[in-house]
């Protein structure tokens, strides 16, 4: 017998307390709604690039049922529940105003020393590239961009020079690519997605993510770490750390990765015809 559900409480403002609410909750809640907590349990680490309908589909219910459980937690419906998760993602960095008033106190006016610190930030994140270089996961990459008849290349915000050098590399290798701008995925037998996002990732590039797997579409991402808010999203990903300096970070780590895919998914081709 269903035990009678507990006094409806304020929404949880942590991780922490979405979880034990979730638990004080077992065992009070109908059916399909126990049928949608159990599957929120199990995509907790999705829930932030998730919309509501791929959650609920994933679950077997509908998109009211899950917005039911929302309520049920105490939010007013999924976007509070999602704000929450995005809370817990990476901070974004402070605007650029705000940084540059902060290099004020430094080596702001001597360009020379600023020079020097970039130099020596783009040092460090390339030594931890080569450190840290998942291979299996880089050999999954060129495995399956190799295969594509086509690549769509995905970046906005920080990572737009990313894929905007990708194009422009891919196009001197003569692989076919798309430099993706605005709107949907156009459907391409056989294509594939090269998406490049950092933390807090931008919509545009999450909804185009989604479009690719609805397509059936491999995605490959490049992203900063621990990047695992993408692992459902994604069928590969490349992990990639800047060293910042002053709050700003460089693409340096990002650029030599992104070339070094590049001329490995370009000689993979050129074995295979």
């Amino acid at each position: 017998m269903k035990r009678s559900a507990p006094e409806p409480k304020p929404a949880p403002t942590t991780i922490a307390a979405f979880r034990q609410r979730l638990a004080e909750l077992d065992g009070h809640l109908p059916r399909r709604l126990q049928t949608c907590a159990a599957h929120l349990v199990l995509q907790q680490d999705r829930i932030a690039v998730l919309t509501v309908a791929d959650l609920a589909a994933g679950a077997g219910v509908s998109a009211s049922a899950m917005m039911r459980l929302c309520q049920a937690l105490g939010f007013s419906g999924y976007s509070d529940l999602q704000r929450l998760f995005r809370a817990a993602l990476p901070a974004a960095l402070p605007d650029y105003a705000t940084r540059l008033a902060d290099l004020k106190t430094g080596p702001a006016d001597h360009p020379a020393a600023l020079v020097a610190e970039f130099v020596e930030a783009g040092r460090q994140s390339l030594a931890q590239l080569a450190q840290d270089l998942d291979e299996a996961a880089l050999e999954q990459a060129v495995a399956i961009l190799s295969r594509a008849s086509r690549l769509h290349l995905v970046g906005y915000r920080r990572a737009l020079p990313v894929a905007a050098y990708l194009d422009y590399v891919f196009a001197q290798l003569g692989v076919p690519t798309v430099l993706q701008k605005h709107g949907a995925l156009a459907p391409a037998k056989g294509a594939a997605v090269l998406a490049t996002t950092f933390a807090p990732y931008a919509e545009e590039t999450l909804a185009l993510m989604a479009d690719a797997r609805a397509q059936g579409l491999p995605v490959v991402v490049l992203t900063d770490p621990p990047g695992t808010a993408l692992m459902h999203s994604a069928d590969v990903i490349l992990t990639v750390a800047e060293v910042d300096f002053g709050k700003f970070r460089s693409l340096s780590a990002t650029i030599a990765l992104a070339l070094a895919l590049a001329l490995a998914i370009a000689a993979r081709r050129a074995e295979t015809g």
